[in-house]
């Protein structure tokens, strides 16, 4: 009997993807659709649900044929996605009520900062993990919900349902049959109390949500039914789903307390397992469900760098740099050693564990005999020094998690950068675990799917098809480290008064 294979869903916030993988971990085919951004105000961003579904279908479809491989090959499809993007649609007919609001869209400001305000951000963060901010599903669900006409109404007499991008997804792959979705996607709605498990009645008043309207909370590995046979020519299984982030924390297989992962992105993301401890975290990380297995939850802390890769790219746009990444790093490994120069890149305020709206960019250090180089170097050494106040973060919310040897596993774009992967050892002090195939996150969604599939027989069996990785130890002297460090906090201090 041919090896079963996995299909892996990849619903991101620029494009949807579809890549095809063996037992192994391996990737035999791949399948993208651009993304259409709709930015209808300033801070609003949407995307059409539709849009979503019929590049789903069609790159799932393509994945397969591009591999020369038949769909009675495929055993399960894995699911992942933009994790807070929220859609809410007719029971009856699956028709959206209004554009996706992507997670990215920060028209609940007021809302969030009136709750704020009332003193209601504490009890949040104890019964979701999370902070009261737009970023989160909930407080756009409580938007849709006030202004479109009827919809309030219509939710209360349960003729509308909602749910982040996995949810649509599974709705409209089943043919509406099931709605559901995974305990990690359901930690970032700010609606579900991580520790119970469940949907929180609390926080569906809080933010004016009936909880009526929200999916069924499954493990990452299970049964979300399968597919309507016309879409893909046969019914599939669809087996494991997970949001993005937490899917490439288990494509790194990062599956024990300790284990960690960075993404470097236009911004970066940073999760470090907790096992079944839940921290309440003193440093305004977000604690969120890292998998839920077998009925088991594990938890992770959450660290978010607004500013990584998009530094880079302002390099080469802002400062005519030509040549893209590569030209970047060129210059840097051409600085001048110790040359003081660091920037700030706050281009949209500073992200965890700051969270200060208001502070902007700034370059300190500059001297006659600093030119591009310098700056070049202190641009990546930006986002080295953010995952270091990431590292401490999370230490201090922590400690156990850190007990032992620390090792960080990275994947992204800035992570093909051999120069950064190193700079990025030297300036944390920390192993650095490069992994060399990079689409960690549908490969996680693959795993969870041959989980819940029964390919793998368990979750340590599933986490070691992980990517192969090459590592970087620190090399660079600690007195050096830590006046670097201390330069770069200095320079934090300055921006944010």
């Amino acid at each position: 009997m041919a090896e079963p294979l996995i299909l892996a869903l990849d619903q991101g916030t620029t494009s949807t993807r579809a890549i095809l993988f063996d037992r192994q971990g391996r990737a035999l085919a791949e399948a993208g659709r651009p993304l259409e951004q709709h930015y209808p105000a300033d801070g609003w961003v949407e995307h059409d649900p539709d849009e979503i579904f019929r590049a789903s279908v069609e790159v799932l479809g393509e994945a397969v044929r591009k591999a020369a491989r038949a769909m009675d090959e495929v055993a399960a499809i894995g699911i992942t996605n933009q994790r807070e993007t929220v859609v809410v649609w007719e029971k009856a007919t699956g028709r959206p009520i209004h554009p996706a609001i992507v997670w990215q869209d920060r028209r609940t400001a007021d809302l969030c900062e009136r709750l704020r305000e009332a003193g209601r951000e504490g009890e949040a963060t104890e019964i979701t993990g999370l902070l009261l901010d737009p970023y989160f599903s909930g407080t756009k669900i409580r938007w849709l919900l006030d202004r479109v006409t009827g919809a309030r109404a219509r939710a209360e007499a349960g003729e509308l349902l909602a749910g982040t991008i996995d949810t649509w997804l599974i709705w409209k792959l089943t043919g509406g049959r099931v709605h559901a979705t995974d305990a990690t996607n359901a930690s970032r709605t700010l609606l579900y109390d991580i520790r119970k498990g469940a949907w929180s009645a609390a926080m569906g008043e809080m933010l004016g949500v009936p909880l009526g309207l929200l999916p069924e909370v499954r493990d990452c590995a299970g049964d979300f039914g399968e597919t309507e046979p016309g879409l893909l020519g046969r019914a599939i299984p669809i087996r494991g789903v997970a949001g993005d982030q937490q899917a490439a924390l288990m494509g790194q297989g990062c599956i024990r307390p300790g284990e960690m992962k960075a993404t470097y992105g236009t911004g970066c993301f940073m999760l470090i397992n907790t096992g079944e401890a839940a921290p309440v975290s003193r440093a305004r990380l977000l604690t969120t469900v890292a998998a839920r297995v077998d009925g088991r939850t594990t938890y992770a802390l959450e660290g978010a760098i607004f500013i990584a890769g998009a530094a880079v790219q302002w390099v080469n746009e802002g400062l005519g740099v030509s040549g893209g990444p590569t030209a970047v790093e060129s210059l840097a490994a051409r600085a001048r050693e110790d040359h003081g120069v660091v920037l700030v890149p706050a281009f949209t305020g500073l992200g965890a564990p700051w969270w200060d709206a208001n502070a902007r960019g700034a370059i300190f250090g500059l001297t006659r005999d600093a030119g591009l180089a310098e700056i070049a170097q202190a641009t990546l050494d930006a986002s080295a020094l953010q995952t270091r106040d990431l590292i401490e973060a999370m230490r201090s919310d922590a400690p156990h998690a850190f007990e032992g040897s620390v090792e960080l596993r990275i994947d992204g774009g800035m992570s093909r950068s051999l120069w950064f992967s190193q700079r990025l050892a030297d300036l944390t002090g920390v192993s650095v675990c490069r992994a060399t195939y990079q689409e960690t996150t549908a490969l996680g969604a693959a795993l969870f799917a041959g989980l819940g599939a029964g390919i793998y027989a368990s979750l340590e069996e599933a986490a070691s098809a992980r990517p192969r990785t090459e590592g970087f130890q620190p090399g660079m002297a600690a007195h050096r480290r830590e006046a670097a460090y201390a330069r770069w906090l200095d320079a934090v201090t300055r921006v944010r008064t």
